[in-house]
């Protein structure tokens, strides 16, 4: 494989900065609501907040790519006396776990940094950040060219993987008769 310069774009999270407000999760749901801010929920917000209000502790986490399997990372993190599990830091939607899916139809959720037409500053999570505890960076890097599966190839697999392939595809089949 060869190299290749790529702009990776960055939310930094300052953890002293959150108190909790949950902004960037209203904000983030109502941008990827059908009409677009036409509604919001939580669960189809691609950050979300882990809480700990009685040690004032609040940490954003937003959704990376999806993980077709479960990974084995399974470490405790100690923070204040309070026992975290691995899973609850991690930005993947993956078989074990229900954060960064789509409710209705299960298909994992990834942060798309807001891209829209025409495109926005900064992501909506960073701009609604009353605390300056989200801040949005690009920067350039060289990385390694790879082969990745299109959004449509991991809807349709995690699809397969929920309902079974002859489903989806009598479900498809009988789509394609409508048109």
């Amino acid at each position: 494989m060869s190299k290749v310069k790529k702009k990776v774009k960055v939310i930094k999270i300052d953890v002293e900065k959150c108190n909790g407000c949950r902004a960037c999760e209203l904000i983030c749901s109502a941008f990827h609501a059908t009409p677009k801010y036409s509604s919001n929920n939580p669960a189809r917000s691609r950050i979300r907040l882990i809480r700990e209000p009685l040690k004032d502790l609040y940490l954003p986490v937003y959704a990376g790519e999806y993980a077709p399997a479960e990974c084995m990372g399974r470490d405790k993190y100690t923070i204040d006396g309070k026992e975290y599990d691995e899973c609850g830091f991690c930005r993947a939607s993956c078989p074990s776990r229900d954060v960064f899916k789509e409710p209705d139809s299960g298909l994992p959720l990834k942060c798309d940094m807001c891209e829209d037409d025409p495109p926005q500053k900064e992501p909506l999570c960073v701009q609604w950040c009353i605390n300056d505890a989200l801040t949005y960076e690009e920067r350039e890097e060289e990385v390694e060219e790879e082969v990745k599966l299109e959004d449509m190839e991991i809807g349709l697999e995690s699809m397969v993987e929920k309902y079974g392939l002859q489903k989806v595809i009598d479900t498809v089949a009988r789509m394609s008769k409508k048109e």
